[in-house]
């Protein structure tokens, strides 16, 4: 099999070669755990603390509301969770939009049938939220809104700012998942009313095994582990310290090279859309209002599974939604959220790159997608 051409950043990124010498000195040298007082202990503690700060610097927050945590998983659940019980006396009121990552609606589910009552704010046909439609939802009782940043089936990028405004109005936590435009697009965690944030470190070319979740300085929040009372007595557990630290020699790297990645992703889709827009039948749906590293586009009358398939064999990788329930042949939720008719989503896939897309990669994905579209169109039965 050839050398695979990797085009699924939104499911992760390799790790960027510049933190490799980092991570290998963590993991056989200074392997030290944070909370042993022995000087190998510390090492690691000093190194925790630097990779705090590094990050806290970012997001222009304190270090005492970077909370480390396993995963974005792990951070979105703490949120929903730990919000819904520390503040049972205030309500049991929640708000998501209903395109959220399926760690969200999965939570959704649990929390449910734990006497919670959540409530949907639905998205348009481009897959955005109104933030009209989210005051007529809150009610008295109403205790948390969570609205992701960025979709990762589509890019679309939800008006948080607004959103931040409307829960400071009627004083309501409101939580974002920003995996998908963490590293990506400007977040200042000073300039908007965010009082909760996840994101991951397997999204901006760090290792697997680090998330974080911000939470602003007053927030009444319940932990999910309890245990040494590490990460402020809100992340219980062994601090992986090589990942973190992982995590924030990639941020330091996107500080300087963040607008050049933006730049390139936004030269890569211009060239997609243009050659796709040559093919007959095709529906690009992702709105012109999203990250520029993500299309998300259908060809009418085929599979889109079909369409990865046969990319795969000639060694590129796409995908057809999130990597978190591929395995899922149903219609994507969030193709099904934005009325998107049933028989184009069937026939859509996720194309997402990255820092190490080359021109050749994008030159021989262009090359090789139209013949497969052709050929596929040619036996369907849904023609």
């Amino acid at each position: 099999m050839q050398k695979n051409i990797y085009l699924d950043y939104a499911a992760t990124t390799p790790i960027d070669p510049r933190i490799k010498p980092k991570i290998c000195s963590l993991l056989t040298k200074n392997f030290g755990n944070s909370a042993s007082i022995h000087s190998c202990g510390q090492k690691a503690k000093l190194d925790l603390k630097k990779a705090r700060k590094e990050i806290a610097g970012f997001l222009n927050c304190q270090e005492k509301e970077i909370i480390f945590t396993g995963s974005a998983t792990e951070s979105n659940n703490m949120a929903l969770k730990g919000i819904a019980y520390a503040n049972l006396d205030k309500g049991n009121h929640i708000i998501i939009s209903n395109i959220e990552h399926p760690c969200i609606m999965n939570t959704k589910k649990w929390l449910e049938t734990q006497g919670f009552s959540v409530s949907f704010l639905e998205v348009d046909s481009q897959g955005f939220v109104n933030p009209k439609d989210l005051e007529n939802l809150i009610q008295a009782n109403t205790i948390l809104v969570s609205v992701m940043h960025v979709n990762n089936e589509t890019g679309a990028i939800q008006p948080i700012e607004e959103i931040g405004k409307i829960c400071k109005k009627y004083k309501i936590y409101f939580h974002t998942d920003a995996t998908q435009s963490f590293g990506k697009i400007n977040i200042n965690l000073k300039k908007t009313n965010i009082d909760l944030l996840t994101a991951s470190s397997h999204k901006i070319y760090g290792p697997k095994g680090a998330g974080l979740l911000y939470v602003k300085k007053g927030v009444k929040i319940e932990p999910l582990l309890h245990g040494g009372e590490q990460e402020f007595g809100l992340r219980s557990g062994t601090i992986n310290t090589f990942a973190i630290v992982g995590f924030s020699e990639s941020v330091k790297i996107l500080k300087k090279e963040m607008k050049i990645d933006f730049e390139k992703a936004k030269k890569i889709r211009q060239k997609i859309s243009e050659k796709l827009k040559k093919i007959p039948n095709t529906t690009i749906i992702s709105p012109e209002n999203s990250i520029p590293n993500i299309l998300n586009v259908s060809f009418n009358n085929i599979e889109g599974e079909s369409v990865l398939m046969l990319l795969d064999q000639e060694g590129i990788c796409v995908s057809t939604g999130s990597a978190c329930s591929s395995k899922d042949l149903t219609q994507s939720h969030v193709l099904r959220a934005m009325k998107i008719n049933p028989q184009v989503a069937q026939g859509s896939i996720r194309v997402s790159w990255g820092r190490f897309t080359s021109e050749k990669d994008i030159n021989q994905f262009l090359d090789v997608l139209p013949k497969i579209v052709k050929k596929l169109r040619s036996y369907s039965p849904l023609k």
